[in-house]
């Protein structure tokens, strides 16, 4: 099998495509260094409340809209948030199986001491591996002393050939930024992690999806999880059509 890696900016509490992109590769490199987008999932997420999707933001202090990731830093009323989001999740699941488990990993996950918006995050990423038996090694992308200044398509061939990866993968939602072509011509294949059209008891409710790992937590065992994580196929480009199963 092709040596992998997969990359991703720090997403708080993502959906489970992104932990399946982390458990299909063979390292996966945060990209602390990036650019903060406002309005992004870096430091907001949605979870069930009353039967319906509801968001759940940190906010952050104020800083310049160019600052990267790891240049932001949650707000100074971070304590209050976090009491704020376990009573959303005690009252929003209060009847979902794994509820006891799933609070006491986000309780642990809220109370790293670490402020820096990219560290937390990365911490809480490395936490939900551990509980899903994820063994993938993280990197983190400003340590590998990459120039400041690179297309995106550059980063991720020179980050993969610094990972010594043949293969990169990215959500399908990229299909748009990358070139099959260029990777091709820099000795990498590229392909787009699809999840399987999925999902699981919730509540008596129209199943919602697309929300928070927290949810698929709540609902499905960590062994149900872990199946879970195998649900997705391995496309080619937007001009291609040939589709790999995930493994």
């Amino acid at each position: 099998m092709l040596r992998t890696v997969s990359m991703m900016q720090p997403y708080l509490f993502p959906y489970l495509g992104y932990f399946q992109l982390i458990a299909r590769s063979d390292v996966f490199v945060l990209g602390d260094d990036l650019q903060y987008v406002k309005g992004s999932w870096i430091n907001r997420n949605r979870v069930l409340a009353n039967g319906q999707p509801k968001l759940i933001t940190f906010p952050l202090r104020k800083a310049s809209q160019f600052s990267p990731i790891n240049q932001r830093w949650l707000s100074d009323e971070f304590e209050q948030e976090a009491q704020k989001l376990l009573k959303t999740l005690e009252l929003g699941y209060s009847r979902a199986p794994h509820k006891a488990e799933v609070i006491t990993l986000v309780r642990q996950i809220l109370a790293h001491p670490e402020r820096n918006l990219a560290r937390f995050i990365e911490n809480s990423i490395r936490r939900i591996c551990a509980y899903l038996q994820i063994a993938t090694p993280i990197r983190i992308g400003s340590e590998l002393g990459l120039p400041a200044r690179m297309d995106k398509q550059e980063r991720v061939v020179t980050i993969a050939h610094k990972m010594n990866a043949e293969l990169y993968i990215n959500p399908i939602g990229g299909t748009a930024l990358y070139c099959p072509a260029y990777f091709r011509s820099n000795g990498l294949v590229l392909r787009f992690l699809r999840m399987d059209d999925l999902s699981y008891p919730q509540f008596n409710h129209p199943f919602v999806p697309s929300l928070s790992i927290i949810d698929v937590l709540m609902f499905n065992s960590r062994s149900e999880a872990q199946a879970l994580l195998k649900r997705f196929s391995l496309v080619e480009g937007i001009e291609q059509s040939a589709t790999l199963q995930g493994a």
